[in-house]
């Protein structure tokens, strides 16, 4: 049965019109599947889908969201990052070019706070995942999420009234006063890319945003899956940081302020 599916120029310039025309007339392409961008279930048979290109310095990954939530389109991320990237990924015929589903890939949650560190206060973001990250093409057991962010330039936190380091590349995209995404340096100096991209604009606090602007540098914090969790003041998030840094689960990085 044919999809309700949309392939975007971009995307097909990408697999090629032969792979295109296939998942259009519904081969390679799932009947069911968990949305990339809201990660709630869709079905390409029943409700308009979009396609996604995740691609890679080495490895490209289609997924699927509702068409509602974003239109088809190629979505440039790190390869170290890649397999986190999306939780939903469809196998395509082409092996070498389209990796298979993994049931142990997580997502990024964001959070926003206000981070007090010498009596001034900071814009701060925590980002944790989901579930265990572990680096492409490790079968695991194990969680990789730190060790990929020290590569990649973050710094492990053992004090949190340590200011972090700047990372150089990085910068926190705000625009019209919400938080779109966290953007990570091309490779081989290319444009930068979204290490983590919101599927709708997150709000954030007059405060927060009015910290950022002054200062124009955010503090982003990561620790892996269930080491912060969900807390719902700024306090406790504090001493959850605090925690994490005491068990040496936390590392962070500065970044400038991109957008207003």
């Amino acid at each position: 049965m044919p999809r309700m599916l949309d392939v975007s120029d971009d995307v097909r310039a990408e697999i090629g019109d032969e792979e295109a025309e296939r998942l259009l007339v519904g081969d390679n392409t799932p009947g069911n599947y968990d949305c990339t961008s809201c990660r709630t279930p869709g079905d390409a048979a029943q409700e308009p889908t979009s396609t996604v290109l995740f691609v890679g310095d080495e490895t490209a990954v289609l997924a699927f969201a509702h068409a509602s939530c974003i239109p088809s389109q190629v979505v440039t991320v790190s390869e170290e990052q890649l397999q986190g990237a999306v939780r939903s990924i469809t196998a395509s015929q082409d092996a070498d070019n389209i990796t298979k589903s993994d049931p142990r890939q997580a997502v990024l949650g964001v959070t926003s706070g206000l981070i007090l560190l010498g009596g001034d206060v900071h814009p701060g973001l925590v980002v944790e995942p989901t579930g265990p990250i572990v680096r492409p093409g490790s079968d695991g057991p194990g969680d990789d999420f730190l060790t990929l962010l020290t590569e990649q330039g973050f710094r492990p936190v053992t004090d949190l009234e340590q200011r972090p380091e700047r990372n150089s590349g990085w910068s926190v995209l705000l625009a019209m006063g919400q938080l779109h995404a966290v953007l990570s340096p091309g490779a081989d100096g290319t444009a930068s890319t979204a290490w983590w991209q919101a599927h709708q604009p997150l709000h954030v606090t007059e405060g927060w945003r009015a910290a950022a602007n002054k200062s124009n540098t955010v503090f982003v914090y990561a620790a892996p899956a269930g080491v912060i969790g969900q807390q719902p003041r700024e306090d406790l998030l504090r001493a959850a940081l605090e925690r994490a840094a005491a068990r040496g689960k936390l590392v962070a990085a500065a970044m400038p302020l991109a957008g207003t």
